[in-house]
């Protein structure tokens, strides 16, 4: 699996932005299949930090209703990326 296919989006939320500033931890949206070891490489060789910690999480997706249909959203994968004292990544790229 490539880098850029394993991590797909930072989430950017209220509760990831207090533990951005709370404990240096950020959080991705990444692919269903990758694990905790390529997570760490993927932000590592990305970033080009340190990582101390990786804990994911799988996502169960929404149920939707449209009228009387009941649809989901696809489930998903997250996770908590924990980095070493000094190392920070800049999510807003610039905005």
């Amino acid at each position: 699996m490539e880098l850029y296919d394993i991590i797909k989006k930072p989430l950017i939320t209220e509760k990831s932005t207090i533990l951005r500033e709370g404990s240096n931890a950020y959080v991705f949206e990444i692919n269903r299949q990758a694990t905790k070891i390529e997570v760490r490489r993927a932000v590592e060789k990305i970033f080009k930090v340190t990582v101390k910690d990786v804990r994911t999480v799988n996502m169960r997706g929404k149920k939707k209703r449209h009228g009387r249909i009941i649809g989901r959203r696809n489930h998903w994968k997250k996770a908590v990326v924990t980095l070493a004292p000094g190392d920070s990544i800049d999510v807003y790229g610039g905005i």
